[in-house]
């Protein structure tokens, strides 16, 4: 598997595995798939309510801890100080796990300055490998990390040849910040498996549109967590490094950008109430 290196030293696989939108009934039969054909990094969220079924997948992998880079993330809802220490130990709860190797921000809103000083020393602590932030704007991020002690390794953004992220990615590059990408096939919007510059690139290199995606993506050095239900389709999404996308190939790629995504609006003030606001638990 290939891997990456955070800013800490810690090394990351380039490809994981994403539990987003599956049902707890049917999470632990698809991550006991998933690790079976080989995927060795799974990412979860306390706000998926599915870190039970994923905690028993592992454990009855039989795969040693060591090998395994496990991610949870913690809601906006648990952003206050000591409600983040205790989130964080429900969702370990949850696990099973002794230790987790990233632990993220879920979304900028709330009294993130609050939980990211606690997620600092549950880091310090030894009980998270890596730490950071999932969809935070460049200018919250370096606002966030010019003021506290602990710099994110991680930035995971909606990230998909729709909605390219070029400038955060360039930002984060500058800083050393790993850019992960959730949601790379854009969750199936605008017909992206059927897009005629995709499948002509994958049809040059006998591969599938998936597969020229996540390429793309691992070529400009983000690291990725498709997410299926289909053993075929898992099996499918890990067969990427046998190729390369020509400087031709990755320019056609680049020119669908449209700078905007499809799924939501971060700035769309319904939609920041919503999150903002959203309560996952009594």
């Amino acid at each position: 598997m290939k891997t990456v290196r955070l800013n800490n030293g810690v090394m990351m696989p380039a490809i994981g595995f994403g539990v987003f939108q599956i049902e707890p009934k049917d999470t632990e039969r698809a991550v006991s798939d998933a690790l079976e054909v080989g995927y060795r990094m799974i990412d979860t969220a306390s706000s998926y309510f599915n870190e039970a079924e994923v905690g028993s997948a592992i454990r009855n992998s039989g795969i040693r801890r060591e090998e395994l880079f496990i991610t949870t993330k913690l809601w906006v809802q648990d952003y206050e100080y000591d409600d983040a220490l205790r989130a964080f130990d429900r969702s370990m709860k949850l696990l099973g796990l002794d230790y987790l190797d990233l632990y993220l921000l879920h979304k900028p809103y709330g009294n993130y300055y609050a939980a990211w000083r606690a997620v600092e020393r549950l880091y310090k602590d030894g009980r998270i490998r890596a730490i950071g932030v999932t969809s935070f704007s460049s200018e919250r991020l370096q606002d966030l990390f010019l003021h506290n002690e602990v710099k994110p390794m991680v930035n995971q953004l909606e990230t998909h040849p729709f909605f390219q992220q070029k400038e955060a990615n360039d930002f984060l590059k500058r800083e050393g910040i790993q850019h992960e990408a959730w949601a790379p096939f854009a969750e199936g919007q605008k017909d992206i498996f059927n897009n005629l510059v995709i499948k002509a690139i994958a049809d040059r290199h006998n591969k599938t549109a998936g597969n020229v995606i996540l390429r793309w993506l691992n070529q400009r050095g983000v690291v990725v967590i498709p997410k299926s239900v289909r053993k075929e389709r898992m099996v499918e999404n890990l067969d990427i490094f046998d190729f390369t996308l020509t400087d031709e190939e990755m320019q056609a790629m680049a020119a669908l950008d449209e700078g905007r995504s499809p799924i939501y609006d971060d700035m769309d003030l319904a939609t920041t109430r919503y999150i903002g606001t959203h309560r996952i638990h009594d």
